[in-house]
């Protein structure tokens, strides 16, 4: 008879704290899950910070203008190559500056606007290569 009272408490035991133990376990997954959540999340806050005060440089600015907008200052000249495949990335801070060969001047207007198509359609001809440390303006007669 002591068996079967003692066997009824310990049901009794397993029935009232199995759904305690339960919801407590469940819980402290919660809890682990939404610390690894806020730990990403303030990973997250650190790098938007960090591009924040990138934004707040104006050397930044200008480059990403300058990248993503194709800006320019006034005076300076850009060449946009389209459907070209894309060139190899240089190191920061070298562009590889292409120099465009030029029209012979002595030629009169529709001459020189016949060379400037005739060297548009074959760009690669007379350009040369070269790195920002070393450009140097193409002063050449261009393509004839």
């Amino acid at each position: 008879m002591r068996g079967a009272i003692l066997v009824g408490i310990v049901v009794m035991l397993a029935v009232t704290l199995v759904p305690t133990i339960r919801s407590l376990i469940q819980q402290q997954d919660e809890t682990a899950a939404l610390r690894e959540k806020v730990a990403q999340q303030q990973v997250q806050v650190a790098d938007l910070e960090r591009q924040a005060a990138l934004w707040k440089n104006p050397a930044y600015i200008e480059q990403q203008a300058r990248e993503r907008l194709k800006f320019v200052k006034v005076g300076e000249k850009v060449y946009t190559v389209i459907g070209a495949p894309p060139a190899k990335e240089q190191p920061q801070g070298e562009q590889a500056i292409v120099a465009a060969p030029m029209a012979n001047d002595s030629a009169p207007w529709y001459g020189k606007l016949w060379q400037s198509v005739q060297i548009a359609d074959r760009p690669a001809a007379g350009a040369t290569g070269r790195t920002a440390g070393d450009a140097v303006p193409d002063s050449g007669s261009g393509a004839g």
